[in-house]
């Protein structure tokens, strides 16, 4: 590795210079072919080049989003109101989606630190503390969700939950713990681009075209049966949830950071992250219009786990889509299980200034990535145990999802209006009303759901 770091012109050649860190060494690298492609953009062959080595965060943290808590919330949605206010509530989800997670690729670019670590720095460790929590306890209870779609997928398609659960668990370790961030991410993103196999199987149901222009051009607007219900509120909740969560936050400004994005890299930036909510919003539109044209009707379908939503497909669309679904939902789960963990280690790293970077060797940052796979470890034993109310469980993700999501934007906003942080990358006063209001609708939210769960006649049952 040092014959190779003097020839990249990394240090210079001579004994006494000291060895760097492998994680240096590998950032160092990852920098300077960033640098020559940029110094390289003065074409369109130039300019994609570099495009495309800038893609990588964005499509990582929206298709992450579309993970197999998000497939399954996305399938009772569609079995439980069909084709109706949640199709278009997907286009206003993607903008919300965009303005948040927008937030993060600046703040990533022109600070080059993490959110956690930023967090611990402008705020101090009571409120470090506060936000870690929330975010490893919502991390691990996500990654529950994950691995139960790896359960139940594998077990659709004949392979036990022994091999599955445990098998991805390994794989997850090995990408995080042994590959660097350039193979990490690229392998990363060949995974999230099978998110996309939900759409063919939404083309294969033949769906009612018109059924689905009607509800964008304003018959989906309205609330289902005219009134608000504890069921309504749940699934605008846990949708909401699977779109915008607080690890979403950690993992792309981190995942920036470690890529070694700049402040000029901000316009890709956005356009990495607008290619990934186009794919996010996409899948799960198809998701909701497979399940309205297949699964519509079936009794208590707000309490529908992976299971029964893949015998209901295989009975319906026959073994093929449902193996084809049960490999997508497989997929969803890795995907997921891959950032999800990612983003507790950056956070841990970040947190306790203890090295923080995927380019890192297992031997220098024990403390980096040992707490991260561990929590992904206690999520995969968990899902091993039988008796689970997997429906209950995603959904009840899904929901604290929603609930962790306002203090989290909180900080968000706060980092982004300190100028001494951002300088001319503050948020402009649009930006700043737009994230108030998505804020105010977080909580306006979380309020009708517990007054519904407290009083469930208040909105008509």
């Amino acid at each position: 590795m040092t014959q190779q770091a003097h020839a990249l012109g990394l240090r210079p050649p001579c004994p006494e210079c000291p060895e760097l860190p492998d994680a240096l060494e590998h950032r160092l690298r990852d920098r300077m072919h960033l640098a020559e492609l940029r110094r390289n953009a003065t074409d369109w062959k130039g300019r994609l080049a570099l495009g495309l080595a800038l893609i990588g965060p964005g499509v990582l943290v929206m298709l992450g989003d579309n993970d197999a808590g998000g497939v399954v919330t996305y399938t009772q949605t569609g079995a439980t109101y069909g084709l109706g206010v949640f199709l278009p509530t997907m286009i206003v989800l993607g903008i919300v989606a965009y303005i948040v997670q927008e937030m993060t690729v600046r703040l990533g670019a022109v600070t080059r630190r993490g959110h956690a670590e930023l967090i611990w720095k402008r705020y101090g460790a009571f409120w470090g503390w506060f936000s870690l929590v929330d975010l490893i306890v919502a991390n691990v209870l996500t990654l529950m969700t994950e691995f139960v779609g790896i359960r139940l997928g594998g077990q659709a398609l004949g392979m036990p939950a022994w091999l599955t659960v445990p098998g991805a668990l390994l794989f997850v370790t090995y990408a995080l713990v042994v590959l660097r961030y350039w193979t990490w991410e690229r392998i990363s993103l060949f995974i999230a681009a099978l998110n996309l196999i939900f759409v063919p199987l939404a083309l294969m149901a033949h769906p009612d075209w018109h059924g689905v222009a009607r509800a964008f051009v304003g018959h989906g607007w309205m609330v289902p049966g005219g009134v608000l219900s504890i069921t309504f509120l749940v699934l605008i909740s846990a949708n909401i949830g699977t779109t915008i969560a607080p690890w979403q936050l950690f993992f792309q400004q981190s995942c920036v950071v470690d890529k070694g994005l700049l402040p000029q890299d901000i316009r890709a930036g956005r356009r990495d992250l607008m290619l990934g909510v186009i794919g996010m919003v996409v899948v799960a539109i198809a998701l909701i219009v497979l399940s309205a044209q297949t699964l519509k009707g079936i009794p208590n379908a707000q309490g529908l786990d992976a299971d029964v939503i893949l015998h209901a497909l295989r009975a319906k669309l026959g073994d093929g889509t449902m193996a084809l679904f049960a490999l997508g939902l497989m997929e969803a789960g890795l995907i997921a299980s891959i950032v999800i963990t990612a983003s507790s280690a950056w956070a841990v790293g970040e947190a306790f200034g203890i090295e923080r970077s995927i380019n890192a060797a297992p031997r220098e940052a024990l403390g980096f990535y040992l707490p991260a796979i561990l929590g992904t470890a206690v999520a995969a034993a968990v899902v091993m145990l039988p008796g689970l109310d997997l429906g209950f469980l995603n959904l009840s993700v899904q929901v604290i999802a929603t609930v962790f999501m306002p203090a989290a934007m909180l900080f968000l906003l706060m980092l982004l209006n300190d100028r001494e942080l951002m300088g001319n990358h503050v948020n402009s006063p649009a930006r700043n009303a737009a994230s108030i209001a998505i804020m105010l609708a977080l909580i306006a939210c979380n309020g009708l759901y517990g007054v519904a769960t407290l009083f469930p006649h208040a909105f008509g049952g």
